[in-house]
């Protein structure tokens, strides 16, 4: 199962959209955080209906990163299943409630143009 292509961040981003999308997972966006952020490479931001599938959409996709990788991701949030992230050190993933994706917007955040300049 695992390809050599699978550890480089390009691979792992292509294997945990697949995880995501397997398990159903809702709105998933995809943020290319190169020259934006030192946080790693891509950043997956996307839904579970509920907590309970929140949590297994996580651990699921754990699962198959330790399976792929041989490295276990960290993992904050799973005991709530209200916000569940997930880090590879070269992909962050965020599986939200979509009541708490909706308060705090991340994507919105990371997706505004680099050019632009707060107003203050």
């Amino acid at each position: 199962m695992t390809a050599p292509d699978e550890l480089s961040p390009k691979g792992q981003l292509n294997l945990i959209l697949q995880s995501l999308d397997d398990d159903k997972a809702e709105e998933i966006v995809t943020i290319d955080l190169a020259g934006k952020s030192s946080i790693g490479d891509y950043m997956i931001v996307c839904s579970g209906r509920s907590s309970r599938q929140v949590a297994a959409i996580s651990e699921k996709l754990v699962d198959r990163l330790k399976q792929a990788t041989g490295r276990t991701a960290k993992v904050e949030g799973k005991e709530t299943g209200d916000w569940v992230l997930i880090d590879t050190g070269d992909v962050v993933v965020h599986v939200f409630r979509p009541e708490v994706r909706e308060f705090y917007q991340l994507e919105k955040m990371w997706q505004q143009p680099a050019s632009a300049t707060p107003r203050g």
